[in-house]
């Protein structure tokens, strides 16, 4: 079964909502098995409009992810922010196929990949 993840990208505008926000998160993340992979840290926008913060939680499944950001500890959590972000999440299935392998000959040039 795939994995689930929340993937976020945020602008804090009310650091003390936030913070709020954070010490009450923990327990709906807990009780749905999430567990972050990446909670903001150094990074570089390659492409796109970045934002100040990045989240990566993953979750045993998808139907947990979404468990979880449905829950009503989740909500409670989510109100604590009183408005003081802006963001984009997503709840996303993870992927279990085939992966590429270094046999694999590189797309032609010019030529749409998928």
């Amino acid at each position: 079964m795939a994995k689930g993840y929340w993937i976020a990208r945020v602008d804090v505008r009310d650091a003390e909502a936030y913070k709020d926000y954070v010490a009450a998160n923990g327990a709906a993340f807990a009780k749905h098995g999430g567990r972050f992979l990446v909670r903001g840290g150094a990074f570089e926008a390659v492409m796109g409009q970045p934002r100040s913060r990045n989240v990566v939680i993953e979750f045993p499944s998808y139907a947990d992810a979404l468990a979880c950001w449905n829950s009503d500890l989740y909500q409670a959590a989510k109100a604590k922010q009183r408005g003081g972000v802006e963001a984009e999440i997503l709840v996303i299935e993870g992927y279990d196929g085939p992966q590429p392998s270094t046999s694999e000959p590189a797309p032609e040039a010019g030529r749409a990949s998928e």
